[in-house]
Order: structure tokens, then C-alpha cells, then sequence
């Protein structure tokens, strides 16, 4: 993940790749092209809109709808641990494979998801109060979603690019996904400047930073930016020899462009048999004893990790 700021215009943005991270997480369930192509794109936007968190918060985006995608979850932990689950209909996904193009994504997307709702969930920690945002999924791809949310519910402008491929590498490593988003948003003023970052140290990318002759206004600031992140193409957010920075210069050095520390991201299930125990002797007796396999044990599997655990039942 690399924060950045537009210094003529003042406005924030992240970038997002994800490499071997999304070939651990995708390997473990066997999901159907598209199926793996939506949940690629809803850990990309996780990751966008997670970072943004303090140390320990945790971010939830989980859509529940009755398309044949009818449930898919990720989990974010900040600063930067991953997990994701789909749970779908394989023969519903495989007869829309075939009867939408591959390459219109965002109809094939919409189509798998269907209407519902997405939920984004914040639970800062311990002792603070949650936050939840809910918007309609009616037919979009997640981009076009998580941009109605934030014009919506937040009036936030924002813009978000999506890009999930598979690409070939050298000798044995074969195919690999690769993922990549691009988020821009027109932040709010505070005490008459642009908020900062908070990657951003005091005093920079500040008005000091703004070019003779590009300060402008606001909402002319904002439109432009935006138009020069719509040129980012999709094979540029997933091009493995093409450098994040390389990429936003592309994009913003009309601008004048600036970097913040990258934050690296990691595929992480918090399960473990402690946790499961745990919750395991919350069920009554009766229940317990219903899940006793023919070998006399109680097996759980995690769904996102899919780590088994083996119990004994209590005598």
C-alpha cells in the first residue's frame, strides 16, 4: 500500500498491489475464475479503505445479497493483515461465465452479486463504539458500489479503480494473480486547509507545497485529479515490472506527485485452537454432541484459512 498526495490539487489518494498475498488467499478455496477475479477486487478495496485506520482498528467489507455470490467477507486489520471467504453457487457462477463476456467485468460482477446490501464495518477496539455503513447492491461491480456509498452516505467524492489478472510467470512459478486498485478522494477542509494524510509529517503537503499558478479552486482541483486517475489503465495497476511509483508519475506529474512510507500488507488468520476451544465450550451438551464425527472426534475448519482443529468431546 503507498499513500500519496497530488500537490497542486491537494488531494489524497492510496495505491494497492497485491501479489503473492492474493495467490495464498485464493489457493485455499476452490473458486471458479470469476468467483476468485470479485474476491481479488473486494481485497484490493479493503486494503484501500482499511489503511486508513489507527493501529489495531479492524475493517470489515461483507456483502450479503441473492445473486449467486451470495455471501463474501473480508477482514482487514490494521496496519496491514488480510483474510477473505466467498461462499457461492458453483453451477449459477458457471452458467453466468458463460453467458456474460469475460471481458465486461462489470456486468459479470453485478450479475454474480445480484441486490442486496454491502455492509463496511469499523470496531476501532476494545471499549469503543463500532461504526457500520450500509449500501444497496443493486447490479454494480464493487468500485461503482463503493463510490455510491461514499457520494451517498459520506459526500465524499471519490474515485476507485479495480484491476484483478492472471499472469504468467517464469519457468515453475506459472501463473500467478495479480491485483491492484487506485483510490483518490476529495477530502474535507479543516480550519480553512486541506486535511492531510496521515502518513503526511507536520508541515508537509501543505499549501507551501501547491505550484505558482495551480492553488485553483477546490472543486476545480478535485475535477481535475480525477480526470487524470480515470487514464489508469488496468493492466498498469497489476503490471508487475511497472513500479507503483512509476505509475503515479504517469498519472500525476502534471501535478506534481508525492509519496508517503509504504505499508506492507500480509495474509493473516487470526484463528487458533485456544479461540475455537473457547467458543466451543459456549454450546450446550446436546449441540457438542451433534457434532461428533464417526471417528468420535469434533472437527472445526475455518473458513477463511481453512485450518482444521480436531476436539476430543468433554466425557
Amino acid at each position: 500500500m503507498l499513500p500519496f498526495r497530488a500537490i497542486a490539487s491537494g488531494v489524497n489518494g492510496r495505491l494497492v498491489r497485491l501479489g503473492p498475498l492474493v495467490d495464498a488467499i485464493l489457493a485455499r478455496h476452490d473458486y471458479p475464475e470469476p468467483v476468485a477475479r470479485l474476491m481479488g477486487e473486494a481485497l484490493a478495496l479493503a486494503s484501500l479503505l482499511g489503511t486508513a485506520l489507527k493501529f489495531g482498528s479492524r475493517f470489515t467489507l461483507q456483502t450479503q445479497t441473492d445473486g449467486p455470490v451470495g455471501f463474501l467477507v473480508v477482514d482487514f486489520q490494521a496496519p496491514g493483515q488480510l483474510r477473505g471467504y466467498a461462499s457461492f453457487d458453483r453451477a449459477a457462477v458457471e452458467r453466468l461465465a458463460q453467458a456474460i463476456p469475460a471481458e465486461d467485468r462489470e456486468q459479470l460482477d453485478g450479475a454474480l452479486l445480484g441486490r442486496g446490501r454491502l455492509a463496511m464495518t469499523i470496531d476501532p477496539g476494545p471499549g469503543l463504539n463500532q461504526y457500520q455503513g450500509l449500501v444497496a447492491v443493486e447490479g454494480g461491480g464493487l468500485a461503482a458500489i463503493a463510490d455510491t456509498y461514499f457520494r451517498q452516505s459520506e459526500q465524499l467524492p471519490t474515485f476507485i479503480r479495480l484491476a484483478v489478472s492472471r499472469i504468467l510467470l517464469p519457468a515453475a512459478a506459472g501463473w500467478r494473480w495479480r491485483v491492484g486498485g487506485l483510490m483518490v478522494q476529495h477530502m474535507p477542509t479543516i480550519g480553512g486547509q486541506d486535511d492531510r494524510p496521515e502518513e503526511a509529517p507536520p508541515g508537509e503537503a501543505g499549501d507551501d507545497d501547491v505550484e505558482p499558478g495551480m492553488r485553483g479552486d477546490r472543486d476545480e482541483n478535485w475535477s481535475r485529479t480525477r480526470l487524470l486517475a480515470e487514464t489508469v489503465e488496468d493492466h498498469e495497476l497489476t503490471d508487475p515490472m511497472l513500479s507503483p511509483q512509476e505509475l503515479l508519475y504517469r498519472l500525476f506529474h502534471e501535478e506534481g506527485v508525492r509519496v508517503f512510507e509504504s505499508r506492507p500488507l500480509a495474509d493473516h488468520c487470526p484463528c487458533t485452537r485456544d479461540r475455537i476451544e473457547v467458543l466451543l465450550a459456549s454450546f450446550p451438551a446436546e449441540q457438542l454432541s451433534d457434532m461428533v464425527n464417526e471417528d468420535g472426534r469434533i472437527e472445526v475448519t475455518c473458513q477463511f484459512c481453512s485450518r482444521s482443529y480436531l476436539f476430543d468431546p468433554a466425557p
